[in-house]
């Protein structure tokens, strides 16, 4: 069992930044497939960002360039830098974990994790 607490959620003007964090219950280096996904309401949830546990990373398309996944092993922590955020990024965003390795890229692009967060809002304003 993992227990995922996300953090760093709040309203910003499009252009500004925030950074998202993600505190696990437990350590999550050892093989552990994490990542972050969004929803607005009436729409289902999409995909932002995974990680592996070896460092690979993979981003949806509309996310390329502006954002950033990393790990804080030492503190069992996800993060996830924003930059340049616009409209488009409002919604309520989730970290999420398996423990995969091999699967973890076909399982972000699924949504098939299976440890999941409560969830930050985030709100961009134009």
């Amino acid at each position: 069992q993992v227990q995922l607490v996300e953090s760093g959620g709040g309203s910003v003007q499009s252009g500004g930044s925030l950074r998202l964090s993600c505190a696990a219950s437990r350590t999550t280096d050892n093989n552990y497939c994490m990542a972050w996904f969004r929803q607005v309401p009436g729409k289902g949830r999409e995909g932002v960002a995974g990680s592996r546990s070896d460092g690979a990373a993979t981003y949806a398309d509309s996310v390329k360039d502006r954002f950033t996944i990393s790990r804080d092993n030492a503190r069992n922590t996800l993060i996830l830098e924003m930059n340049n955020l616009e409209p488009e990024d409002t919604g309520m965003y989730y970290c999420a974990a398996d423990k995969s390795y091999s699967t973890c890229f076909q399982q972000f692009e699924r949504g098939s994790l299976e440890y999941w967060g409560q969830g930050t809002q985030v709100t961009v304003s134009s």
